[in-house]
């Protein structure tokens, strides 16, 4: 679908008789939302000169939900699912995110083996994430090969959380002080192995990609934003890291166990697409190296937090006494009373920044609950990344920032 928005007659070089002059017009051409390229159901209108973009406007709220709404009608437990479809691929750290807003109004101590837990499952759907979003640039640069080693690695990932907490995508695993379940016996010497395995295919996608004359072509020197406007925008995350700016809440910030934990944090220096691609792949093994340290520091412990105010009881006690039954039954029919006041808090997402801001009033509800979504900041600067490029350009641009349309319109 396209329409006419102004006639600009170009005359043709003088030192060329045989070329006639000959009138173009600019064309507004609409992309989305129901479009391959288009991840997240968002249209892009967008001003073309030929193939040469002069400017863009983009329509979300396709997929919106009314997050915060929904949220404030439930209980503060029965929230979790609703994290769950923020990043629905990366979701274990929406639900870390919220349940840390939650425990600091409550002022409620995280045991550190659910704390160690939290952070390994929090790493492996990272490597999801960036698997995701290496594997679909790869498909839409023409590399298929390329995406079907990424979901063989993501999968095998999500193999191993399923059995952990019973689903592949939408994981509802963390609770208010503490996580549901233990891992299964020998669950970590499969994630060791499967580890190992996706290990190799991050290496092949890197021969396949890190070196290849289209990719480079395709992808530096595009979509370029400075440092600069990245923090003005507000980016976080790979993409503010690729311009040079060295910020990682797991290290300005560090939250759970990720100051016991030995890590890198990768930058590039360029703000452009091939630089973004590069820290997510450092990333990848990055989160492979924290898996492994918390196997070995991690030690036997509870799940949860023992304060019955706020966790429920064991089964035990519920099927078995009164003061049991009782206590399950106000936690599931009231939920659980958080003290009056309000709280932020955040973690380093797969994108970026992931902050919950939460009001209570002292009852079994949400007031108020408030998210910064770090795809929103990027998404807002994609019409100047993308100004004087090709058309072609929009599509690794799209993928490398990584909307994810659940978080940016909640």
């Amino acid at each position: 679908m396209a329409k006419d928005i102004e006639t600009t007659p170009r005359a043709a070089p003088a030192s060329d008789p045989l070329d006639a002059p000959f009138p173009s017009k600019r064309m507004h051409v609409n992309l989305g939302p129901s479009h391959p390229a288009m991840h997240g159901t968002v249209r892009a209108e967008v001003e073309l000169d030929g193939e040469t973009i002069h400017g863009m406007k983009l329509d979300i709220g396709f997929l919106h939900r009314g997050f915060e709404k929904s949220c404030e009608n439930v209980t503060w437990t029965q929230v979790f699912p609703y994290t769950d479809r923020l990043n629905y691929v990366s979701s274990i750290m929406n639900n870390v995110g919220y349940a840390m807003v939650v425990e600091k109004l409550c002022g409620l101590e995280v045991p550190e083996r659910a704390q160690y837990l939290r952070v390994i499952t929090s790493e492996m759907h990272r490597m999801c994430d960036h698997l995701t979003l290496v594997g679909a640039m790869g498909l839409e640069l023409g590399a298929m090969t390329v995406l079907i080693y990424a979901m063989e690695g993501r999968d095998l990932l999500w193999d191993r959380l399923t059995e952990l907490c019973g689903a592949r995508l939408t994981s509802n695993y963390a609770r208010v002080g503490g996580v549901t379940r233990d891992m299964p016996e020998g669950w970590d010497e499969k994630v060791r192995a499967s580890l190992d395995r996706t290990a190799e295919l991050v290496e092949e996608i890197d021969k396949l990609l890190s070196r290849n004359r289209i990719v480079i072509d395709r992808t530096r020197g595009t979509g370029v934003i400075s440092a600069e406007d990245a923090v003005d925008y507000g980016f976080t995350g790979p993409a503010l890291r690729a311009t040079g700016v060295t910020y990682d809440v797991r290290k300005a910030s560090p939250y759970l166990v990720y100051d016991r934990l030995d890590f890198d944090v990768p930058v590039g220096s360029n703000g452009d697409n091939f630089d973004r691609y590069l820290v997510r792949m450092e990333e990848l093994k990055q989160s492979d190296r924290m898996v492994r340290q918390c196997f070995e520091q991690m030690k036997p412990g509870a799940l949860a937090s023992d304060d019955r105010r706020f966790v429920l009881p064991p089964k035990p006690e519920v099927y078995g006494t009164i003061e049991g039954a009782m206590n399950h039954f106000k936690i599931v029919m009231e939920g659980i009373q958080v003290p009056a006041g309000e709280a932020y808090a955040y973690v380093e997402a797969a994108n970026g920044e992931l902050g919950f801001y939460a009001v209570s009033d002292g009852g079994g509800r949400p007031y108020k609950l408030g998210v910064r979504a770090p795809g929103w900041n990027m998404l807002m600067a994609l019409p100047q990344m993308l100004e004087g490029q090709m058309l072609a350009d929009l599509i690794p641009t799209f993928d490398t920032i990584n909307m994810i349309g659940g978080e940016v319109e909640q």
